[in-house]
């Protein structure tokens, strides 16, 4: 562990994240963890700063934690789930003194809320619907092929539903017939509706100080809900300079002054950039691992260097490599799902475990045979991690993993 540099902010973790814990503890920052009760003894096996806090839903009891931590001295709250955000808006805004943080936090909480504030800040967004129940969905998905003129026997364009305040893919169903409305359960509603875009799509990751963008990455999806690599490859890279710009729009419509975000994007045909949604958060599929496989650098201490009200300007420019040119190599991953009903054993493709990319995986053997049917993008049961040098050999290579069979 690292000795704390007493000059430097003292800072609270929102939700209980190993990884994070142990980048943070050889950082220079004082920290302590308020996570669930169910934490405590590991916390406090090893010597691990800790607070048991129960993140429900926001209520009158929200105002406690947050002057518990202002009186230990806590300068800043930084969530790393999405069910934290809200609350690291509310303990922010008591802890620095700025109420519009909790207001803030929910706009990024609340994609219906968040995609109306980018609409009327100017951001290009498709077109979209609040859902309160399956007649709504049809509604919707009618609508939107109608004003595609689409005819009878045609095929209709798919139309996105997705939670109003998960993560991810989580509660995210692609639905194209009136069968895939039915499936639908209703205790996914209330939900948001979105017409479907053609393009590409992808993530970034940006660290933002003092309202200016410290670091900006571009993860490359290969197939969504499936496979992401850093950095990009040459032909998304390109965008750069615009991405850049919009993530700027981004910092001025939701008003960022620091922190980190996770927006996603796509790219259609014909160079229109449209905005999905921004998370301030950090991502998923282990993306900030896979920014230090490629950089190097502790994405985790970044995000304390981008949250502490007393970092440098010497220290933040130390930190962070160049984009692209700064780093080793292309890092990616892949989610494996079964692609079999029925499963005995995992074993590894030879084709994967012996390529050249190819460093470890995470998967777990079967612990039921019947696999069970994937809704949406599902879950994913474990990951598989490849490092290399080419970006394009990575994007093939990654696209490969879906044809293979890992439970057999």
């Amino acid at each position: 562990m690292t000795a704390a540099h007493p000059e430097k902010g003292y800072v609270a973790i929102l939700g209980w994240s190993l990884k994070a814990i142990e980048a943070i503890a050889k950082f220079d920052r004082r920290y302590i963890v308020v996570a669930p009760y169910w934490a405590e003894e590991y916390a406090t096996a090893n010597d691990i700063p800790f607070i048991k806090w129960d993140f429900e839903r926001l209520n009158d009891r929200s105002h406690e934690i947050a002057q518990t931590l202002k009186d230990m001295g806590v300068d800043v709250a930084i969530p790393l789930f999405e069910e934290t955000v809200e609350w690291a808006g509310a303990i922010n805004s008591v802890l620095l003194g700025n109420p519009r943080l909790l207001g803030q936090s929910m706009l990024f909480r609340d994609k219906s809320l968040m995609k109306r504030r980018a609409q009327l800040g100017g951001i290009r967004v498709g077109i979209f619907e609040e859902a309160m129940d399956k007649s709504d969905v049809i509604r919707f998905l009618k609508r939107v092929n109608q004003t595609l003129l689409k005819l009878e026997g045609d095929v209709n364009d798919p139309i996105h539903m997705k939670a109003f305040d998960k993560a991810g893919c989580l509660g995210h169903r692609v639905i194209r017939t009136a069968d895939d409305v039915d499936a639908i359960s209703d205790d996914e509603f209330p939900a948001l509706l979105e017409s479907h875009l053609d393009g590409w799509e992808f993530a970034v990751e940006a660290w933002i100080k003092d309202r200016k963008i410290q670091f900006l990455n571009i993860s490359e999806y290969v197939t969504l809900g499936y496979s992401v690599f850093v950095p990009a490859t040459p032909e998304l890279e390109k965008w750069r300079g615009r991405i850049t710009e919009q993530i700027e729009k981004l910092i001025e419509v939701f008003d960022i002054d620091f922190g980190f975000i996770h927006p996603e994007y796509f790219v259609t045909n014909d160079g229109t950039l449209y905005f999905g949604e921004v998370a301030y958060r950090p991502p998923g599929f282990n993306a900030f691992e896979l920014m230090e496989r490629a950089y190097g650098f502790n994405a985790y201490q970044a995000l304390v260097l981008a949250f502490d009200p007393k970092s440098t300007r010497e220290e933040l420019d130390a930190f962070f490599p160049e984009p692209v040119t700064g780093a080793k190599g292309h890092a990616g991953c892949f989610g494996v799902y079964p692609r079999r009903r029925v499963v005995s054993e995992l074993q590894i493709p030879d084709e994967t475990e012996n390529h050249s990319y190819f460093e470890f995986h995470e998967l777990a053997p079967p612990m039921e045979q019947k696999v069970t049917k994937r809704t949406a993008f599902g879950t994913h049961w474990g990951l598989v991690y490849f490092f290399g040098s080419d970006a394009h050999q990575m994007r093939d290579l990654l696209k490969r993993q879906e044809e293979l069979d890992f439970y057999v």
